[in-house]
């Protein structure tokens, strides 16, 4: 069983979450319940999927969840996006630098153990 917390893709994931929380705290009522609650389970999903990944025995099994991870990631990067675009997101930048570091480490581990294509 792999140590979650020992990976950088797991410590970005999870401020990621933190930094999804406190920045949609702010939005309007009304999307409480469509981008606010959207953006809040894409974000937990990222770190949560690289945990169970870890407690996975076969490395195919931790790439899958790795992926779901990244699918994820991609999902709550365009959604911050949608969120700016809209005026709802004070502080983008920083949160746009966390989401594309989070997306180059989750990556650079993914393709670390996939096997190579013959």
């Amino acid at each position: 069983m792999r140590d979650h917390t020992k990976l950088r893709a797991f410590e970005l994931a999870d401020q990621l979450a933190i930094a999804i929380y406190k920045g949609t705290a702010t939005f309007p009522r009304e999307e409480q319940f469509g981008l606010t609650s959207q953006m809040r389970r894409a974000a937990v999903s990222v770190p949560s999927n690289i945990v169970e990944g870890c407690a996975r025995d076969s490395t195919s099994d931790y790439v899958r969840f790795l992926d779901i991870a990244f699918g994820s990631l991609r999902e709550l990067d365009y959604q911050a996006s949608l969120a700016h675009r809209l005026g709802y997101l004070a502080d983008y930048e920083s949160l746009a630098s966390l989401l594309t570091e989070t997306s180059k480490v989750l990556a650079a581990l993914i393709r670390s153990l996939r096997p190579p294509k013959t």
